[in-house]
């Protein structure tokens, strides 16, 4: 594993304990030598994360589209800043460049990246690992909707292991390296 992406939050009104985990977590991936492709932003748990990594000599790619960048909204610092026309541009490359996803802490458009790679690998376009961070026990409601989705026949059991749940941005990469294969054929039980 060479690159991760990682999805996380803009917002700079979180508690401090959030910007605390996205900053251990890239101070994770520049130790264990993992470049970072992101969302390019410099506030929130992205700048966190970003600071993290650069901090600890990690390399990070920021891909954002033109219309954030021209509202100033990108990190100066990255070691590259790819810009894209639109927001499904952005998520595609992002998904190219990975090895694997982790999704931190975030709102609709965290969520929105969330659901759309989870989607994916659902449907066998995206066979790669996906890791929440569930800092402060922020994805509980998320877990719970699954799981409630799951018991009305909306999802598979097997959907579920989409992705791996950890608690702490140390286990972030072992559960990266545990995570199951997921089966090329996967479309066939894509489907309830």
């Amino acid at each position: 594993m060479k690159t991760v992406s990682v999805y996380c939050a803009s917002s700079s009104k979180a508690l401090p304990s959030y910007y605390e985990a996205a900053a251990k977590a890239g101070e994770c991936f520049a130790k264990a030598k993992i470049r970072v492709v992101f969302g390019g932003g410099k506030a929130g748990l992205m700048g966190a994360m970003a600071d993290g990594l650069l901090q600890n000599g990690g390399h990070a790619t920021g891909v954002i589209p033109r219309f954030m960048c021209d509202e100033g909204w990108h990190h100066d610092g990255l070691t590259e800043l790819k810009i894209v026309e639109t927001m499904h541009e952005r998520k595609a490359l992002m998904a190219a460049m990975a090895d694997a996803v982790v999704a931190m802490p975030g709102g609709i458009g965290t969520f929105d990246e969330l659901f759309e790679i989870i989607t994916w690998k659902q449907l066998g376009l995206f066979n790669k690992p996906i890791v929440i961070l569930n800092t402060n026990n922020y994805f509980r409601y998320f877990l719970q909707l699954i799981q409630h989705a799951e018991s009305e026949k909306f999802i598979r059991n097997e959907h579920r292991q989409i992705w791996q749940v950890v608690e702490t941005p140390e286990e972030v990469l072992p559960a990266i390296e545990n995570a199951m294969i997921w089966p090329d054929d996967a479309r066939q039980f894509a489907a309830v």
